[in-house]
């Protein structure tokens, strides 16, 4: 079998980019637009079960709750809490249209739960009870000026490893060995009113 040279490759690529029809362009398009954009806040980095299971047991949850996570990647969170809440309760969002059609193929395997394809910062989750998330500083900062006014009292909310920029941690579970901390948030009233702000030294990453 002939061996293409790096400088061949690269000329059969520039030569395919430049012979992509219109429909192939759009749906191109269609497909990196929101999964660079998801990707920015939230990339698809599969969380270990054994961190799943830590941030389920930090939630205590119970049946009945309502739980979201948000940018749920392959969902394996949602189908592990919806065994205690309810199929119907648990519900994750995913942007990056590959990562959510790789989800819903899953789900044909797993357990309960709803995935759902869809913006976060464009969802309502004012009837939320839990909310889980695995998002990057700067999305932190994000969810802690749309979403967290939008929470109920006693709503919680369950971080894997990075912190909001603000808001007082409720309850921290320490690291263990490869597996990030969990950080817990409790939401103390009506709109989320933010406890004590300071200014942040260093990196969100804890």
């Amino acid at each position: 079998m002939e061996l293409y040279t790096l400088a061949q490759m690269l000329h059969d690529a520039v030569f395919r980019i430049q012979h992509i029809s219109p429909i192939e362009l759009i749906v191109f398009t269609i497909i990196a637009i929101p999964t660079i954009y998801a990707m920015i806040g939230a990339p698809f980095v599969p969380t270990h079960m054994k961190q799943v299971k830590r941030m389920i047991d930090a939630a205590n949850l119970k049946k009945g709750m309502k739980i979201y996570d948000l940018g749920c990647g392959d969902g394996r969170l949602v189908h592990e809490a919806s065994a205690i809440v309810g199929s119907t309760k648990a519900v994750g969002y995913e942007y990056s249209p590959l990562v959510y059609l790789w989800a819903k193929f899953l789900s044909i395997f797993w357990r309960g739960g709803k995935i759902k394809y869809g913006n976060i910062w464009n969802q309502n989750f004012s009837d939320a009870d839990i909310i889980f998330c695995y998002l990057l500083p700067h999305a932190m900062a994000k969810f802690e000026k749309i979403v967290v006014p939008q929470l109920k009292a006693n709503t919680f909310i369950v971080s894997h490893a990075f912190q909001m920029p603000t808001y007082p941690i409720y309850k921290k579970i320490p690291r263990d060995g490869t597996h990030a901390p969990v950080l817990v948030y409790k939401i103390e009233g009506k709109n989320a009113p933010v406890l004590q702000k300071k200014k942040q030294k260093g990196k969100n990453r804890i």
